[in-house]
């Protein structure tokens, strides 16, 4: 293994033609720069420069250690820039997975607040539907993910090297037609109120479809009637407003629905809808660590968990 400094130096010789020439680039006098190519003769095993009385010139092995040194410390220049940039956030990309709703209704204020803070790092966002974005993470595919799992179902087990923390739970509400004969009373809706009712609700294999339908079974109930499937709860809402039937979606989504709606609150237990960022337990870049700053701040705004009522 050659000595960094004493390959620069060979090739700060080999450029400017004289010992005393790199010397003063180098800021070296020229004994301190002939004893540094005399360490790396010795380490090389051969005569790397030959000094006459014009200069120096590069002996055939000299010519091929400069060859190979100008590659390295190429690199290393690269590599020290590339540090620098993420040090100081100045340069860089990451990419954000993210689920739809939360791409739509999270997302944004976090991303515009990290661009003012460091326009220069490139920001890619990829959709996947949870838990897709875990293995993806795991990979390398993305950089940090946000996912969710619902109540009542059991929670996928991570990749190794993947640590998931909760951000927020929301609370799932029924939405309905404005003026719906279920959404005129102030008091939570009982759950067999929805038995034998047309919901609209994901497809089978859906985490928020098989949650409702984990419920139903545990709460001793008619397995839902889905009327109408789509994974969007954009869409649930619209169909919803519509007359279509009835729907849960999370407070969130409800709130800030562009079609009208009218909303009620669920009795215990209740649906809830915990969303999580997942990283890798290793990755220690600054711009990852200020992305991730800024998504545990939306646990200022989480929506508190309604407490089941002790029985009776």
């Amino acid at each position: 293994m050659h000595d960094v400094t004493r390959l620069g130096a060979l090739v700060a010789v080999a450029e400017a033609g004289s010992i005393t020439r790199a010397a003063a680039r180098l800021g070296y006098t020229p004994p301190a720069l002939s004893q540094q190519i005399a360490k790396l003769e010795r380490e090389a095993g051969a005569t790397l420069v030959i000094r006459h009385r014009r200069g120096a010139t590069l002996t055939a092995a000299g010519e091929l250690l400069v060859e190979h040194a100008r590659r390295v410390l190429d690199e290393l220049e690269r590599a020290r820039h590339g540090l620098a940039a993420l040090a100081g956030l100045s340069g860089g990309h990451i990419t954000i997975g993210t689920f739809t709703t939360a791409g739509i209704h999270l997302l944004p204020p976090v991303l515009a607040a990290f661009r003012r803070a460091h326009p220069a790092v490139e920001v890619n966002v990829r959709e996947y539907e949870p838990p897709s974005g875990l293995p993806a993470l795991a990979t390398g595919e993305a950089d940090l993910v946000l996912t969710h799992t619902y109540e009542h179902q059991p929670a996928p087990a991570p990749p190794s090297g993947v640590l998931v923390e909760a951000l927020l739970v929301e609370e799932l509400v029924l939405v309905a037609a404005p003026g719906h004969a279920l959404t005129d009373a102030a008091e939570p809706l009982p759950w067999p109120e929805l038995a034998g009712r047309p919901l609209i609700s994901g497809s089978r294999g859906l985490a928020n479809r098989e949650a409702l339908e984990a419920l139903f079974r545990r709460e001793g109930l008619v397995p839902p009637v889905v009327a109408y499937e789509t994974g969007n709860y954009g869409m649930s809402c619209a169909l919803a407003s519509g007359g279509m039937g009835l729907a849960l979606v999370p407070r969130t989504v409800a709130d800030l629905a562009e079609n009208p709606l009218s909303v009620r609150r669920l009795a215990p237990p209740g649906l809830h809808r915990t969303i999580s960022l997942a990283m890798r337990s290793d990755d220690r870049s600054p711009a990852l660590a200020t992305m991730r700053s800024l998504f545990r701040s939306m646990r200022r705004a989480a929506p508190r968990r309604p407490q089941e009522e002790p029985p009776r």
